[in-house]
């Protein structure tokens, strides 16, 4: 199994930041460094969520989960995306909302762009731990159809969280420095807004693809028509009539083909012959764990 210590690194990084700017927040009473808390609170629970999916999911199928327990990590994903993020963005934005409303200023730039210029720096090297493992993930491929074509939610979940903090500091420093600069607070509360809306549009782009992967997807289609071609240069099969794949967890598929065999063969001789594709499947495709083939009429 490849290591996810990105997650533990990104964990730990939300923690330490999460802390910094509500410490930040209440000397200055700043409403986008109270939105820039709650997002990094948000980022938190939502690593520890994962951890947890990552750890459930390698349990052992047992009589409860004779598939196992891969779709755990699927689960979590999805709730981290449905509900962590919308209810941050929504939190973000109605904290904006009300600042704007009641603008309040107070001194303390000092501490504010202390603890951004801190965040930035350690959200950076999270997000370079998160890029690095997706890059590995993705080889050749671009940026968003490797997050469309990934089976791995924690890399991506990760990946786009970090990206959101560090553009979240950034909309943050411009709200409070203009709003320090102009002596108008209800920069400080757009800013918490603008915040609030990136959340929610990160929250989709999550939901969407965490949503894909509970569903159930399929393996690829070029892995597919190897997989055809394995079981049909075994001399004892006509054809592949169907076949159906998903995945159960990223390094998990289950794989059933209807096979069309010879008339001429005996059910030891068919037995055989599906242990010796079943071989060859999991030779090639490690990651195709569970293998059903069925003998069906042409």
């Amino acid at each position: 199994m490849k290591s996810r210590s990105f997650l533990y690194i990104s964990l730990a990084v939300d923690l330490i930041i999460a802390v910094a700017k509500f410490v930040a927040a209440a000397f200055t009473g700043s409403s986008s460094m109270i939105s820039e808390g709650i997002h990094s609170v948000i980022d938190t629970i939502s690593q520890l969520l994962l951890i947890w999916g990552v750890k459930i999911s390698t349990k052992k199928p047992d009589q409860n989960r004779p598939f196992g327990y891969g779709r755990e990590l699927y689960f979590w994903s999805f709730i981290v995306s449905l509900i962590i993020f919308i209810v941050g963005g929504c939190i973000s934005f109605y904290e904006g909302l009300e600042r704007f409303k009641h603008p309040d200023f107070k001194d303390g730039a000092g501490w504010l762009y202390a603890i951004l210029a801190i965040a930035f720096v350690f959200t950076s090297i999270s997000m370079y731990t998160a890029l690095k493992a997706f890059n590995l993930e993705r080889g050749k491929k671009p940026f968003w159809a490797a997050i469309k074509q990934s089976k791995d939610p924690s890399t991506f979940i990760t990946l786009l969280g970090d990206a959101g903090d560090v553009l979240g500091l950034i909309i943050a420093f411009l709200g409070i420095s203009l709003g320090r600069y102009y002596r108008n607070p209800h920069f400080d509360g757009a800013a918490s807004m603008l915040i609030g809306v990136m959340l929610i549009i990160i929250s989709i782009i999550l939901v969407r693809e965490s949503k894909s992967l509970l569903m159930g997807e399929t393996t690829s289609r070029k892995t597919l028509r190897r997989i055809v071609a394995i079981a049909e240069e075994d001399p004892s099969v006509i054809k592949i009539k169907k076949h159906f794949s998903m995945y159960l967890a990223p390094e998990e598929v289950i794989l059933q083909l209807h096979t069309v065999f010879k008339d001429n063969l005996t059910t030891q001789q068919i037995t055989d012959a599906i242990e010796r594709i079943m071989k060859h499947i999991r030779k090639e495709f490690p990651r195709v764990k569970q293998i059903f083939i069925e003998p069906v009429k042409g």
